[in-house]
């Protein structure tokens, strides 16, 4: 095999990434990275989604405490360092995951700066409302603001953070984050069509919630983790917070957990399908997943 070789699999939530990533792992001697924002946090297996195939390990898992802010830089940096090390040891790394902001900082660099948290202007706004943090936002930085989505305008420690971001008084531009030095890369995307990408969510969080989701979310706050934190606005623990606070049903909290999947996966496509190096396979299609093999196949001997 040809040394720096990336794959990639990549695509919405729910359409079985992981499980190709490791049947590839085992036929092509490879190790699985995971890209995904909100797996890197410990103790939060059964809402994100963890997979763990027995025997094989996959990097990128547990990475923060759920009470810790993480970034993207702190992601690239830290994946950088585990893909050369499989690299070393002439294995083929498979990125997995659905977060396209973490896989394009990391194949293509980013445009950045690791802007610090400011605690004084954090105290400041403190106790102020989503309409007023909105209202400082658009003073701040209107671009900035209309670039968000509903879900962020709404969420006031996002709100805070764009403010923070905006008001840098250190900024620069075109700082670059430097990319993975890779010699060869194939992006593989896999898709569904919607009606069966919604049944397959909906059994997702079902299944979820017999694992002991509920448990897992009580056991961190028992443990310190607040509704506040960056961890919890991962989807499926957002939600819950209104069903502990007694505004919303149990039901209810269910289906805004699986709108709030759907939603996810649209934005996801999105993103990914402004990504032309993609190569798409339908996973309910003729001849899948023999056809991604064949195409990693050829692009290995190439």
């Amino acid at each position: 095999m040809k040394s720096n070789k990336l794959l990639v699999i990549c695509g919405p939530t729910a359409t079985g990434k992981t499980k190709l990533g490791v049947f590839l792992a085992k036929k092509f001697n490879g190790e699985l990275v995971s890209a995904d924002s909100r797996q890197v946090y410990t103790g939060m297996d059964i809402g994100t989604g963890k997979d763990r195939p027995k025997g094989r390990k996959i990097w990128g898992y547990d990475l923060a405490s759920p009470t810790e802010e993480f970034s993207v830089s702190a992601y690239v940096k830290a994946a950088k360092e585990e893909i050369n090390d499989i690299w070393r040891k002439n294995k083929l790394p498979i990125i997995v995951g659905g977060t396209g902001f973490y896989i394009k900082a990391l194949i293509d660099g980013l445009e950045t700066i690791e802007i610090p948290r400011n605690e004084k202007l954090r105290k400041r706004l403190l106790g102020k409302d989503v309409g007023e943090l909105q209202i400082i936002l658009k003073k701040e930085d209107g671009l900035r603001f209309e670039k968000m989505n509903s879900s962020d305008r709404k969420n006031p420690r996002r709100l805070v953070r764009a403010i923070e971001i905006a008001t840098y008084a250190g900024k620069k531009a075109g700082e670059k984050m430097e990319k993975l030095d890779f010699s060869d890369l194939l992006m593989v995307g896999l898709k569904v069509d919607k009606e069966n990408l919604e049944k397959k969510i909906n059994k997702r969080v079902s299944l979820r919630l017999k694992q002991g989701f509920e448990k897992e979310v009580k056991d961190l706050l028992n443990a310190g983790v607040s509704f506040d934190d960056q961890s919890m606005q991962a989807m499926g623990y957002r939600q819950y917070e209104d069903f502990v606070e007694k505004k919303i049903s149990k039901e209810e909290f269910i289906n805004n957990w699986v709108k709030a999947e759907g939603d996810y996966a649209k934005r996801q496509m999105v993103w990914f399908k402004k990504e032309k190096r993609i190569t798409w396979f339908e996973i309910l299609g003729q001849n899948y997943p023999e056809n991604v093999i064949e195409l990693v196949e050829r692009w290995l001997r190439s």
